[in-house]
């Protein structure tokens, strides 16, 4: 069919048709015929571009066999390519861009993806696993929706440019991630990885169909916690709420990155460095992870009511936003009212990590409006994934990994010995000796890795522990929980913490609402 033949509508209605059924089917070689009638289609009727693209989308979203993947493999690659080369403006190898298009990739399996460059009204590439490296390099998008999905190699997203909101909730990335000089024009989402539905939306048709899972939970550590799978009705996901937001094994860039909408990532866990240098945030900002470097960032001046939540030792620099030099944004600087704190979470060296935990502490005992800072930064420490299995023992652990692991002993010792009053004589309650009692402290540990955790007779107003893996003897005895205790993140079983050792609840105090029948036990309990 040539490029500028235009066939009869009762023509192009019928050749569509049978080539969609032939492409459903299960012959390779049909498939592959199929495939290349659609594509002459859609080139010769513009109309028909999006059903094309659809249809495309429609085989790639297929789960098959395993045998069948491999059968298939060819056809599949060359489906994706025909869209990565049509989704592309500019005319190259005779190829003529398809302008106005929408994909709808959830759940299929794409390998060695590359949509750089690509043009796209919408994208939907929830639970859709990215098999090799993966570039989005230089796209563009109206809406993106990412909600769990999976990176197993590099992830490319330099200098794309999101026109509407950009969802990547509970997104996983396996390898190194550049968002270098990403323009975010609406929300970014890097929180929980639930979307909010209207009752009528037609993905409700998909949820629950024979096939429809999302990916298996198979981080290292990480038992699968059973986090929620559902979509939410009409309900807007609080950026508070517990649960697990992205997560980045590898280094993590978003360097000159620009936020013109909100900008979240609560919940979110970077196992390595975070750079943010340059970055540029326009909107509400949470993003509080110790190890993240915002060098030479800046944010616009907050609105009424919009949080701006930065790292333990930054700041925004509010009273240089009146320079001539500036554009009414404020410079993101080391916060000097926390020195002689400066960020040593954030250094490879283990020994600057713990001197930067002792500064911590000492900061915490003499200014007790600092605390729950101190607390929710010891916290986020303890949240990030190790890149080492804790199963294997000592033996085969290198030293970058034991002084790892003495950081995070560390870490919890504040924690527990902080939350700790001991009994005096008459039964009144007063600090171990050589320390100050922090009270009415709240712990946000969901997600966390904590070994040989020892909470035995702490006081604390709340405790999230949904989703938390405990390795080791853990120990809640007489431990006393003010308001709340959660050890999943709902009454159903979702986000359950897991033991992988002896756990110890005898004698523990929860004076309000506590969760604790979703625990995942792998050894003995007591109390």
């Amino acid at each position: 069919m040539g490029e500028g033949f235009v066939p009869a509508e009762r023509q192009v209605s019928d050749s569509y048709q049978a080539a969609v059924e032939r492409l459903g089917g299960e012959d390779a070689a049909l498939q592959r015929s199929a495939l290349r009638e659609l594509e002459a289609l859609a080139v010769g009727c513009p109309g028909q571009r999006q059903p094309v693209v659809d249809a495309i989308c429609g085989l790639l979203r297929t789960r098959t066999e395993a045998e069948m993947e491999v059968q298939h493999a060819d056809v599949r690659r060359e489906a994706l390519r025909v869209l990565e080369s049509r989704l592309r403006p500019g005319v190259s190898g005779g190829m003529e861009f398809w302008e106005g298009m929408s994909v709808d990739l959830s759940g299929a399996v794409l390998v060695d993806a590359d949509f750089s460059g690509c043009r796209l009204t919408a994208g939907r590439f929830a639970d859709t696993r990215f098999q090799g490296d993966a570039s989005f390099e230089g796209a563009r998008f109206g809406d993106a929706l990412f909600w769990r999905a999976l990176f197993e190699g590099d992830a490319g997203f330099a200098g794309v440019r999101f026109d509407g909101d950009a969802a990547f909730g509970r997104v996983r990335f396996h390898g190194d991630t550049d968002f270098e000089d990403a323009r975010f024009g609406g929300m970014a989402w890097f929180g929980r990885g639930e979307e909010g539905l209207d009752e009528d939306d037609a993905v409700w048709e998909t949820v629950g169909e024979p096939g429809w899972a999302p990916l298996p939970w198979d981080e290292l550590n990480e038992k699968d916690p059973g986090w929620p799978i559902a979509v939410l009705v009409e309900d807007y996901q609080e950026w508070t709420e517990g649960g697990d937001g992205a997560r980045f094994n590898g280094r993590a860039s978003f360097r000159n990155a620009r936020f013109d909408g909100a900008a979240w990532f609560w919940k979110a866990r970077f196992g390595a460095g975070a750079a943010f240098g340059g970055a540029r945030f326009n909107g509400p900002v949470h993003l509080d992870q110790p190890t993240v470097d915002l060098t030479g960032a800046r944010a616009a001046l907050p609105a009424d009511n919009d949080p701006q939540d930065w790292p333990f030792g930054w700041r925004a620099d509010i009273e240089r936003t009146a320079e001539p030099e500036h554009d009414g944004s404020t410079p993101l600087v080391p916060d000097e009212s926390v020195s002689p704190y400066a960020r040593q979470l954030a250094d490879s060296s283990c020994q600057v990590r713990l001197s930067g935990l002792q500064l911590m502490q000492a900061l915490g005992d003499a200014a007790p409006e600092l605390r729950q800072r101190i607390v929710d930064a010891l916290c986020e420490y303890l949240r990030i994934p190790l890149d080492f299995d804790l199963a294997d023992g000592t033996a085969a652990r290198t030293a970058d990994q034991a002084e790892e692991l003495t950081v995070r002993r560390a870490a919890q010792r504040i924690l527990t010995e902080r939350l700790r009053p001991r009994p005096a004589a008459g039964g009144t309650q007063v600090p171990a000796p050589g320390s100050e009692f922090w009270g009415d402290l709240r712990l946000r540990l969901s997600g966390a890795t904590l070994i040989d955790f020892d909470l035995t007779e702490c006081q604390l107003t709340a405790g999230d522990f949904s989703g938390a893996q405990f390795y080791g003897v853990s120990s809640f005895e007489r431990s006393s929980f003010g308001e709340r205790a959660s050890f999943c993140l709902g009454g159903g079983g979702e986000g359950t913490a897991s033991f992988h050792g002896d756990a110890n609840f005898a004698g523990a105090r929860f004076t309000g609402e506590w969760h604790r029948g979703c625990c995942d036990l792998h050894a003995n309990l007591a109390g």
